[in-house]
């Protein structure tokens, strides 16, 4: 399932591992936005537990499925 992931505050780019590999994008809001395919479950929980671990804000989560919902 694709996810797009939005976090307060920047992340090093050369993080994209410690992130299920999604990629990590800058935005000009002091955010950022993390956005890519994970394979399942776990490992959306894995990424979700590294933004807590970094004490980072987690500011929303959508997916390829909410997308689909919405239209």
């Amino acid at each position: 399932m694709f996810y797009t992931i939005r976090i307060q505050g920047h992340l090093d780019p050369s993080w994209q591992d410690r992130f299920g590999g999604l990629c990590i994008e800058q935005q000009e809001t002091g955010t950022t936005q993390l956005s890519g395919t994970l394979p399942d479950q776990a490992a959306l929980h894995g990424v979700l537990l590294q933004i807590v671990r970094l004490g980072l804000t987690l500011l929303s989560l959508e997916t390829s499925e909410s997308k689909k919902n919405d239209a």
